[in-house]
């Protein structure tokens, strides 16, 4: 999940001079770089919010506003708010400095510059990028089961809901719980509650589509966030998911049968098109499932109250 130190890394430069962008490229091109290039702050914070490149070469003097504006903005966004920035500037004044590093960029570069040194200063800026990234993500991983935690699952879903909005595109959240978790503890013991919590994920992700991002949302729950995607066709991967685990067989254990149960929800499903609207439509869904048998998908209800319709499978 970490990707490759040396795998391509996307540097937008954000000058309104030509001559640059040309000067830059032919200069970094050694460095394993794809470059992007925007002549004003507007294009430049589009392409920073459409492409999220790991390193953004800003000049202070831009046709429509300033650099430090720009990166003002790029810094108030939380899906830009990481992004590297080092200002490449004609300015040798002590306090644009001072102002360009209060606004959070990592590092400051005067022209005209000495490429040996600038090719240093952005190979140094995409270590520290890679680290923090490599940290962050860390930090939104599961330690038993490998798959994204709930601090991932809440940060991917602010995401998910807003380009969903944004675009006018489908998204849906499938949830699952383990049938009587608890029971099969005390019965066979917390360790292997803990293997089938990890085999629980290995399936998750065998079925799993590329797109989808797989979390354990805490305990014996898990959550899927699914793009592009209808609440009628992640009710037909939410059973694959439940059809897979229920067919499982447990070495240890051949007469065990682990089932989940399927709680299915969707952007148009909710009144109030927020994640947290997304959420708590699919977990009722998944409280419908508990309460109704359990091993099978129910799908929410619309918030109009119309049905919608639930999946249940032959042995719930």
């Amino acid at each position: 999940m970490t990707g490759s130190m040396h795998e391509r890394s996307r540097v937008l430069i954000v000058d309104d001079s030509v001559d640059i962008h040309r000067l830059l490229k032919i200069r970094l091109r050694d460095q394993n770089l794809d470059i992007l290039t925007a002549s004003n702050a507007a294009e430049g914070l589009r392409v920073a919010r459409d492409v999220l490149p790991e390193l953004i070469l800003l000049d202070i003097d831009l046709p429509d506003k300033s650099g430090f504006e720009l990166l003002a903005e790029i810094k108030d966004d939380p899906h830009t708010h990481d992004l590297a920035v080092i200002f490449v500037s004609g300015s040798v004044d002590s306090q644009d400095k001072v102002r360009g590093f209060d606004l959070g960029a990592v590092d400051y570069v005067t022209k005209p510059f000495d490429m040996a040194e600038l090719r240093a200063r952005v190979r140094s800026a995409l270590r520290m990028q890679r680290l923090v990234r490599m940290l962050a993500q860390r930090a939104h991983l599961d330690g038993l089961t490998g798959l994204w935690n709930r601090a991932h699952l809440d940060v991917r879903m602010c995401e998910c809901v807003e380009a969903a909005r944004r675009h006018g595109r489908h998204l849906s959240l499938v949830m699952a719980d383990i049938d009587h978790f608890k029971a099969l503890n005390d019965t066979y013991g917390h360790p292997f509650g803990d293997h089938v919590l990890q085999e629980m994920a290995r399936m998750f992700e065998e079925v799993a589509r590329s797109e989808d991002i797989v979390c354990r949302y805490g305990g014996e729950e898990f959550a899927i966030i699914l793009s592009e995607t209808d609440h009628v066709e992640a009710t037909r991967v939410a059973e694959r998911f439940r059809a897979r685990i229920e067919g499982a067989v447990w070495q240890e254990h051949e007469d065990l049968r682990v089932t989940a149960s399927f709680g299915v929800s969707s952007l148009s499903l909710v009144t109030i098109k927020s994640p947290e609207s997304l959420l708590n439509s699919t977990d009722t869904a998944l409280y419908e499932a508990k309460r109704t048998g359990r091993n099978h998908v129910i799908v929410a209800k619309a918030e109009e109250g119309v049905r919608l319709g639930a999946a249940r499978s032959r042995t719930a």
